[in-house]
């Protein structure tokens, strides 16, 4: 079952938000499916892809640090799930962060590949300490022309096909 089949139940512009809001899917799966699937208009389907990419960062940013003392403070488990997870976004980022600073989380977030994307940088943010305000900020930038290169590049397949 694909994710615009689960999301079925809604109508496509709030499917389309709530697919942008899935780290498995991100905009980066919510504009095709808008732009293909629900024929959106492109600037619909940009718009609400990229507010809904956005929306967990404000969750993560600013919860993350709080939950992951709480848990690790109750659970044995939540140790070593937090211990994994900052390990492997540390291991993503830092080369990216040592060499460009703060705007490495633009580019990390901008470039449409796996394991990039809003949810691996906000977590990233989080773990190199950069401020949450300076955070979203380039969060939301590298989101923005995300949704750029992912309607281009889905413009330009619908374009061939």
């Amino acid at each position: 079952m694909d994710l615009a089949t689960i999301f079925n139940i809604f109508p496509p512009e709030i499917a389309t938000l709530l697919i942008a809001m899935l780290p498995v899917a991100e905009l980066r799966g919510s504009i095709p499916i808008a732009l293909t699937i629900y024929d959106l208009s492109i600037p619909v389907a940009y718009i609400l892809s990229v507010v809904g990419n956005i929306i967990p960062a404000f969750f993560i940013l600013w919860l993350l640090g709080p939950l992951s003392g709480y848990l690790i403070e109750r659970f044995s488990w939540a140790n070593k799930f937090f211990d994994w997870l900052f390990d492997r976004t540390k291991h993503k980022f830092s080369g990216k962060y040592e060499k460009w600073g703060m705007f490495a989380l633009t580019l990390f977030v901008a470039i449409p590949l796996p394991v990039t994307g809003v949810w691996t940088g906000s977590v990233a943010a989080f773990i190199f300490g950069i401020p949450k305000k300076t955070s979203l900020a380039l969060i939301t930038l590298g989101a923005l022309i995300a949704g750029v290169i992912v309607t281009s590049l889905t413009l330009g397949i619908i374009t061939i096909f």
